[in-house]
């Protein structure tokens, strides 16, 4: 079996350095911060099992993410992505992408939207497991109270990002 030949670009970003993963067709493999290698490396190995990893350049991902830091939430519904997870994980990932730039929803709104009302726990956890940050706007879920919670990012990235998008007051 050949190995899924992927890029892993490095990115400056206002919330430090970003690890990208994609390949030669424009899709994304994974998307994380660069003190959180460990995290997406284990992620890729789950959900690209087979992978072959080298570093280059990825023009399309810089152009989409630096539209997106000038406040053009919408350059980021144009990226194809690939997640690998299971269904369940696959749905929430789906129903994320869904959910607009200056917008939030809570867990339970999510699992609301997939039809599954009593799956806010599986939600949490796929949420958890996005190996897509930001493409997948897991930072987008909030508490059912308004709060923050989780990120695997870190919070200060997660509160950093929905003041970039106006979710909430500057």
């Amino acid at each position: 079996m050949q190995p899924l030949p992927l890029i892993l670009d490095r990115i400056d970003s206002p919330l430090g350095e970003i690890l990208y993963v994609g390949d030669r067709r424009q899709r994304t493999y994974a998307l994380d911060y660069s003190d959180c290698a460990t995290r997406m490396q284990r992620l890729l190995t789950r959900y690209a099992p087979g992978h072959s990893l080298e570093a280059g350049k990825l023009a399309w991902a810089r152009n989409a993410l630096q539209r997106y830091f000038d406040g053009d939430f919408a350059a980021l519904t144009e990226i194809e992505w690939h997640g690998g997870g299971t269904s369940l994980q696959n749905a929430v990932w789906h129903e994320l992408r869904r959910i607009p730039g200056g917008r939030t929803r809570s867990y339970s709104a999510v699992a609301l939207a997939l039809g599954r009302p009593r799956a806010v726990r599986a939600v949490a956890s796929a949420n958890a497991r996005n190996p897509i940050a930001i493409i997948v706007p897991c930072h987008r879920v909030i508490s059912r109270d308004g709060s923050l919670a989780g990120y695997a990012g870190g919070l200060w990235r997660k509160e950093w990002l929905l003041r970039h998008e106006g979710a909430i007051p500057s």
